[in-house]
């Protein structure tokens, strides 16, 4: 009993990292590999803004050191989200290492289904020895 659903979760990973990869690289339809590519970049693109104002007052000089800090703080953020989506995109120009990944689990996977029947032929073989031994 534990070998069938051993099996039957090996099938199942294998063909649903088949399908993650024919849609990851794009294989069937382009426009997948397109949608996998743009969503790297959208996640790679999502920030988190937060801003802070302060009530007017009487001390202006204060006020407008804030606000220039604040300016100077913002363009630092700026450059940092810049270098930051820079840093993580998936870009046609390097190699597509979610569509890498995926082959070698497949890979692996596959692998494993071999090993897993070519280690029962084996015991079904001996088993048959056996028997006709005795």
């Amino acid at each position: 009993m534990a070998e069938r659903i051993y099996r039957s979760v090996l099938r199942i990973s294998m063909l649903v990292t088949t399908a993650a990869l024919l849609f990851d690289g794009g294989f069937v339809f382009p426009v997948t590999k397109q949608l996998s590519d743009n969503t790297f970049l959208y996640i790679a693109g999502a920030e988190t803004s937060i801003t802070a104002t302060v009530a007017p007052n009487g001390i202006n000089d204060l006020t407008a050191e804030l606000t220039k800090q604040k300016k100077e703080l913002d363009e630092r953020e700026a450059a940092l989200n810049a270098r930051d989506v820079a840093a993580r995109d998936f870009s046609s120009k390097e190699s597509d290492y979610s569509t890498y990944i995926l082959s070698a689990i497949l890979f692996i996977l596959i692998v494993l289904i071999v090993l897993n029947f070519a280690m029962d032929w084996q015991r079904a073989r001996r088993f048959t020895y056996e028997r006709q031994a005795s």
